[in-house]
């Protein structure tokens, strides 16, 4: 029997394509469903579980409640926000007194040449029903739980406000006064070190996913990216960044990473 230790990055009501979620991703609710009956049928090939978990306050730096037009009305969501923008007047933070900081955190964003800033609805605040994961894989893992003795990791990202984490293992932008935003090399040493199958899974592919791979492209050699799987029946894209997703997946596998169905695990 082939073990595994398996990655599931995100997989929140928030981020599901249900009714009430404040950012559903198409395809995310089947995606989790196909995720949940897997681990549900197979809990003894689970050596080690990892979940990360989306979690914010209600106001931060990406998120519509953090920014005002110049007339001092809502900013849209998915609006990009440069420093040049901010430094103009087009937009502006709610709480004038962040001025300086959020255009030094925005110089920062682009200069990495990654990313702009992007505006989402408020989605996964901590507490919320929006922040608590997908129901049928919450009782596949305490099923995993139950039968294995073990216990799923849970691990909170994208908690500093001033600044965004897509990746699972540090912010767009890390923060001298928060450790948290910094690289985490414990977690990244752990996937890495033991030596089985890592498969990874989560919402969404285009994004959060992508994020936390690419980090792990970046720090581990080629012999730990061949022991990964991502199980691409159990992440799919933000809508309007489908070709980023695939992008992503063609940049994983040249680096050594696997891709494919949960069928093929059996």
């Amino acid at each position: 029997m082939r073990m595994y230790d398996l990655l599931i990055i995100d997989p929140q009501n928030d981020f599901l394509d249900v009714a009430g979620a404040a950012l559903p991703v198409p395809g995310a609710q089947a995606d989790m469903d196909r995720l949940a009956h897997w681990l549900a049928v197979h809990p003894a090939q689970v050596r080690n579980l990892t979940v990360t978990l989306d979690s914010h306050a209600s106001v931060g730096v990406e998120r519509t409640t953090f920014w005002l037009q110049a007339d001092a009305s809502p900013v849209a969501p998915f609006t990009v926000i440069t420093a040049a923008q901010l430094e103009q007047g087009v937009y502006r933070p709610r709480h004038a007194a962040l001025h300086d900081e959020v255009l030094a955190y925005l110089r920062a964003l682009e200069a990495s040449g990654q990313r702009q800033l992007v505006v989402w609805p408020v989605h996964c605040v901590v507490g919320t029903w929006g922040h608590n994961i997908h129901p049928a894989l919450s009782e596949a893992i305490a099923a995993w739980e139950l039968h294995t003795g073990r216990t799923c990791r849970k691990v909170l990202k994208g908690q500093h406000p001033l600044t965004e984490q897509y990746s699972a293992f540090k912010a767009e932008v890390p923060r001298a006064d928060d450790a948290s935003t910094m690289l985490n090399k414990p977690l990244v040493h752990d996937l890495s070190a033991q030596g089985a199958t890592l498969l990874i899974a989560g919402e969404a592919l285009s994004h959060c996913v992508a994020a936390s791979v690419t980090d792990l492209m970046r720090e581990l050699p080629a012999a730990a990216l061949q022991r990964m799987v991502l199980l691409t029946d159990a992440m799919s894209p933000v809508p309007g960044f489908e070709a980023a997703g695939e992008a992503f997946l063609a940049e994983a596998r040249a680096a050594g990473l696997q891709t494919g169905a949960m069928a093929s695990l059996d």
